[in-house]
């Protein structure tokens, strides 16, 4: 089978809207969790999101959305893209620059996108409550557009003329996570040159608040107290928005035309808990057959791992079916360090394991582990774990990067150092 390689990484999340702002977050620690006015005003216990800065979509017509000044759009482009589709191109355009891709190369027929979102909760409200007061009729084509799950990888292919295999994932938290694995798979077999991997999510309360109803979200108003994954004081998770974009491309291909790689996908795995539609097997058995799937796929022994970037959200639950699922797959001399970014980025949802794989390919590329923040007192049932509490500057060879979602889809991928 061909190698893979990871040429380019484009970011916009609540820690930084490039790769350099977020690197530079990640070695500092530093969280982009605060308070948002609108959830505040929205309801009386959730109050904090992972933001996105210099964005700004203050009602449901886009002639009124702001964003950095490198973002363009057209008129007519504006007409049909939701908000998660404005992070994905802006993720994109840099992932585009760093990997070096002419815009031949981009529209080639052996370069296709798999993208992953939940879809604009808000718009699509926008869009029945269309159709259901001002009638069919009334309601233009556009409007129809933004209202559908599937509105990010329709506007995402249009807009870069993507020629290759492309489709949306929908498997909750795990989407992107299953989008960059099966997008690896294509390049293994020959199928495609290059991949684009897109995760993206609104950070609007319309995404956010049917979590606080199953109870899943913090209630803090500190966002030095929430989340706090591996803390005995967790309690629940916080959502962040925004865009991840990795560039994954066969090694010769990259090769040929002096691409710069971050590192190699060495593999994947998946597995399902069969278990409950909302709440994790306590035992965590399905992420640990996803985690040994991997190190199969891989060829590599557990021991061979430095790094593990855990799915942990700051839920109770979550967070101790992960530590099983990590004691029962490394056990021996099999110690790799473990944290959890999503203290400082929030929880993607469908953005999280594209967003997490692109923190590791930094992770790699630059000589790091970043911290697992705002612990307080790590959890009893963390020990024989080692939770890094603060940055580590040795550097990883092997990482690996965990994704479970609701209805018990685990994802593990593992990349590699070149």
């Amino acid at each position: 089978m061909n190698r893979v390689v990871v040429t380019g990484l484009g970011f916009i999340s609540s820690i930084g809207n490039n790769r350099a702002a977020v690197l530079e977050s990640l070695r500092e620690s530093r969280c982009g969790i605060e308070v948002m006015p609108e959830l505040v005003a929205a309801n009386d216990r959730v109050k904090l999101a992972g933001t996105v800065k210099g964005f700004s979509f203050s009602s449901a017509d886009p002639l009124d959305w702001t964003f950095p000044a490198k973002v363009q759009f057209s008129r007519a482009e504006l007409r049909t893209m939701v908000p998660n589709a404005v992070y994905a191109v802006a993720a994109m355009e840099e992932a585009i620059s760093d990997a070096k891709l002419d815009p031949a190369l981009v529209s080639a027929p052996q370069t296709g996108l798999y993208c992953a979102s939940a879809g604009s909760a808000w718009l699509t409200h926008v869009a029945i409550e269309s159709v259901l007061t001002r009638g069919p009729a009334r309601t233009s084509a556009p409007t129809v557009v933004t209202g559908m799950p599937n509105s990010l990888h329709l506007n995402l292919t249009a807009r870069f003329a993507i020629k290759g295999a492309s489709v949306g994932f929908s498997s909750a938290c795990a989407s992107s996570s299953h989008a960059l694995g099966s997008a690896c798979d294509l390049i293994r077999l020959g199928r495609q040159k290059i991949m684009f991997v897109v995760g993206a999510e609104d950070c609007h309360p319309y995404n956010i608040l049917p979590f606080a109803s199953l109870r899943a979200l913090s209630s803090q108003s500190d966002p030095a107290l929430a989340p706090r994954p591996f803390d005995v004081s967790r309690d629940g998770f916080v959502i962040t928005g925004g865009g991840a974009v990795l560039v994954l491309e066969d090694a010769e291909h990259a090769a040929a035309r002096g691409a710069t790689v971050y590192a190699e996908v060495k593999g994947w795995g998946q597995a399902s808990d069969g278990y409950d539609v909302v709440a994790p097997d306590p035992t965590g058995s399905g992420l640990a057959r996803a985690m040994t799937n991997a190190l199969q796929d891989a060829s590599l022994e557990p021991s061979a791992v430095n790094y593990i970037n855990a799915h942990a959200t700051a839920t109770t639950a979550g967070d101790l079916a992960e530590l099983s699922a990590l004691k029962s797959v490394f056990t021996g001399d099999a110690k790799p360090k473990v944290s959890s970014t999503k203290a400082l980025t929030g929880h993607g949802l469908s953005l999280a394991g594209a967003l997490e794989a692109g923190i590791c390919c930094l992770a790699l590329r630059e000589g790091f582990m970043p911290a697992s923040a705002k612990i307080q007192q790590l959890d009893p049932a963390c020990e024989g774990i080692s939770i890094l509490t603060e940055r580590c500057d040795e550097a990883p060879s092997v990482v690996m990067s965990n994704s479970s979602g609701f209805g018990g889809a685990n994802v593990a991928l593992i990349l590699g150092k070149v």
